[in-house]
């Protein structure tokens, strides 16, 4: 199993202490038996059992919830599915589709699990020959595969609502260094990470940007982003974000997308494009590790009002 959901654990103890419910921890944390007067309540991974199980299955699943939010009139990012050959009977993939996608989306394709979590396995495509290495290298993996446009995404803003009532607002802030005109890519982004976290940075660096790119000497009062993607796990930070047009636009399209897939309790992440604001996917599993880090207390209130919900609490 993938290292457990140890904020979560942790929240869930706060909130049985605190409320006298008794608390059973299986499955070296991913299964948590919590006892109640009203009943025995039961979390898994990061699923406390609010949502239905059809709501789960289809934010689970990149396309399908593309599919669902495209039908009911919210503007998402569209994501093609592709099955794995062992699951459909086919040999291989239909390769001529794939490759039209890429004439449709000349600058470029986004390939990854369609059921996949925090940025894991997500690559960026221009040519046939890498669309068909990154397909053929997830499929080793995963049982199916999502495949969305590369999008010029200026802003990634993630809601957390509950039963329509957004919990939690944040930016992901995408890290970066500032130039000074004497070190390289490679030197800054390095100089702020502890001796212990270097080795992971600089092999994500290496997945970013050529030997020669990270040699160069950054101009000063120049900015670098370090990663394209927005994930709290790929390095970016999570910016709270408040009341505003922003925040007003990102509520009402996460609102549109959960009621569309009549889902109680998840993280919305919508993206802005070209001025414009559209939903990029839904997680039904609310993983909050990296926030954690950031906003543990805001953590624990999501969780603590999510399990309020669950034990019917007022």
């Amino acid at each position: 199993m993938p290292t457990a959901p140890r904020i979560l654990i942790n929240a869930v103890k706060r909130y049985c202490a605190e409320h006298g419910i008794a608390l059973d921890i299986r499955a070296d944390g991913w299964l948590l038996v919590l006892g109640h007067p009203a009943g025995r309540h039961l979390i898994f991974g990061y699923d406390v059992g609010l949502n239905s199980a059809v709501a789960h299955r289809v934010a689970s699943d990149k396309a399908a919830t593309a599919e669902l939010l495209t039908l009911s009139g919210v503007h998402a990012v569209p994501h093609t599915f592709v099955i794995a050959p062992a699951l459909s009977g086919r040999a291989e993939p239909s390769w001529p589709a794939l490759f039209e996608l890429l004439d449709v989306h000349p600058q470029g394709l986004v390939v990854k699990p369609n059921e996949g979590t925090s940025g894991r396995f997500v690559t960026r495509v221009a040519r046939r020959e890498q669309l068909l290495d990154a397909v053929t290298s997830l499929f080793a993996a995963s049982l199916s595969v999502a495949i969305s446009p590369l999008l010029d995404i200026q802003d990634e803003v993630r809601v957390v609502l509950l039963d329509g009532v957004p919990l939690l607002a944040y930016r992901k802030e995408r890290a970066r260094v500032i130039g000074d005109g004497t070190q390289s890519l490679q030197a800054l982004a390095l100089a702020g990470v502890a001796p212990e976290g270097r080795g992971r940075m600089l092999a994500r660096l290496r997945t970013e940007f050529s030997a020669a790119e990270l040699a160069a000497v950054v101009p000063a009062d120049e900015g670098r982003l370090l990663d394209w993607r927005h994930n709290l796990e790929a390095g970016a930070k999570p910016v709270l974000l408040e009341s505003g047009p922003a925040h007003e636009v990102c509520v009402m399209l996460a609102r549109a997308a959960a009621t569309a897939i009549g889902i109680r309790f998840a993280s919305v992440d919508v993206v802005a494009v070209n001025g414009g604001w559209q939903v990029l996917e839904i997680n039904s599993g609310m993983m909050m590790e990296a926030l954690g880090s950031f906003h543990p207390d805001l953590v624990y209130k999501v969780y603590s009002a999510a399990l309020d919900k669950v034990f019917a609490k007022p």
